[in-house]
């Protein structure tokens, strides 16, 4: 049930809902808009994930015709998986990894495939140069976590945001323009979505290097840490169900399955927040005054026992859940602001009349199903360790080791 809190008088009152049904109804509420980033604006500052009625509508509108099966059947079977095997194949030729870096740096390529950076150079040190770029917009989008100086970590990513731009995006966006001009089929990302309809949506240059950064760090950073966590949880679930130690070599469904669960269990982000422009009345009877802040708990939604059963906190790829509840939970969101990636992140879900050889699987499960397919398995020497620099429940690190495994 949700449960009204405030702090004092001149504090908001809170709402906190912990029910999916609730939870499912308050994200079809136009008049919740979006409150999760707000002390992340210098990274986040009139992205799409922030942006409101009107605004979203329009520019989600035409950025929807990037996100589309042809675009996931493209990417998926042709862009995505020489990718994937060259940033892994270092580590499968040492013989171990660290999942944490391993994650960030494949996803950060993804990512940048998606949001349009271009990689004139291609070398490792690009690379590394990228990768310290999206780490530091990881910390801007969830500034209000950060354990440090808040203040002179804004300005610090404020200043090599504005790099970021004279680097990768400007140049980026040059290349795309040249491309437009002489009548040249653009690449399908989002800087080319954006430049191919500069016109209707008039976006000054500050908000499209912050909506390409925001889909670098949304793209890679959500991706990586649940390319950790599903390592993780399919680790644990063969050592304690060896009898399904086939299935994550001989059925690709399997670790999508482990993927949903543990993106129902672990979302990205342990919470949902909106703020409340009108009175609002939800189907179960609780009201939010106008100004409330609505937290939706998507630890406990996720958990609820009156849709996801008695062992609802259980790791289970095996679960069933009820027609039209999908197996991820409410992770991806719903309604208008639902993930726009998330079926290029999850993949779709498995229907009546999908076939194997149509289906669409999802980044993440494409990824950790190589991992599995090159013999990974947790470094007895080395434990994995939480990230202390943030209160958010990360990996910091997670070594592991790398064995081949016969056909």
């Amino acid at each position: 049930m949700s449960q009204p809190t405030s702090t004092s008088a001149t504090d908001p009152t809170v709402i906190t809902i912990t029910t999916y049904e609730e939870a499912k109804d308050a994200y079809r509420q136009k008049s919740l808009r979006q409150a999760l980033y707000d002390a992340g604006e210098v990274v986040m500052g009139d992205v799409l994930v922030n942006l409101h009625a009107a605004e979203h509508r329009d520019r989600r509108r035409l950025e929807n015709r990037l996100f589309r099966r042809e675009t996931f059947e493209l990417y998926e079977r042709h862009l995505f998986p020489p990718i994937i095997e060259a940033t892994l194949a270092p580590d499968i030729e040492a013989g171990r990894a660290e999942l944490v870096d391993l994650g960030h740096r494949m996803m950060m390529n993804l990512a940048a495939l998606t949001a349009g950076i271009d990689r004139p150079l291609g070398t490792a040190d690009e690379t590394r140069h990228l990768y310290r770029y999206l780490m530091l917009f990881i910390e801007g989008a969830t500034l209000a976590h950060f354990t440090g100086d808040q203040d002179a970590k804004r300005d610090e990513i404020a200043n090599e945001l504005h790099k970021f731009d004279t680097e990768f995006v400007t140049p980026s966006l040059e290349r795309r323009a040249a491309m437009l001009e002489a009548g040249s089929e653009l690449p399908k990302d989002v800087l080319s979505v954006l430049l191919a309809n500069e016109d209707s949506l008039s976006l000054p240059h500050d908000v499209i290097v912050r909506e390409v950064a925001f889909y670098l760090l949304a793209g890679a950073h959500t991706s990586a840490t649940a390319f950790t966590r599903v390592s993780h949880n399919v680790l644990k679930w063969l050592d304690a169900h060896p009898e399904d130690a086939d299935l994550v070599r001989t059925d690709r469904l399997f670790v999508q399955r482990c993927t949903h669960e543990t993106i129902r269990l672990q979302p990205s982000s342990p919470v949902a927040m909106r703020w409340a422009l009108d009175d609002i009345e939800l189907k179960s009877g609780t009201h939010i005054p106008r100004g409330a802040k609505v937290v939706i708990d998507l630890l406990s939604v996720n958990r609820d026992p009156d849709v996801f059963g008695e062992g609802a906190d259980d790791f289970d790829p095996h679960r069933k859940t009820p027609d039209g509840v999908p197996a991820y939970g409410l992770s991806f969101g719903s309604g208008m602001h639902a993930c726009i990636g998330q079926d290029l992140a999850a993949g779709l879900l498995f229907h009546e009349g999908s076939t194997m050889d149509d289906h669409i699987f999802g980044l993440v499960p494409e990824a950790v199903q190589l991992l599995f397919d090159a013999g990974v398995r947790i470094d007895p020497d080395d434990s994995p360790e939480m990230d202390e620099s943030t209160t958010r429940p990360y990996f910091g690190r997670y070594p592991v080791l790398l064995e081949a495994v016969t056909a």
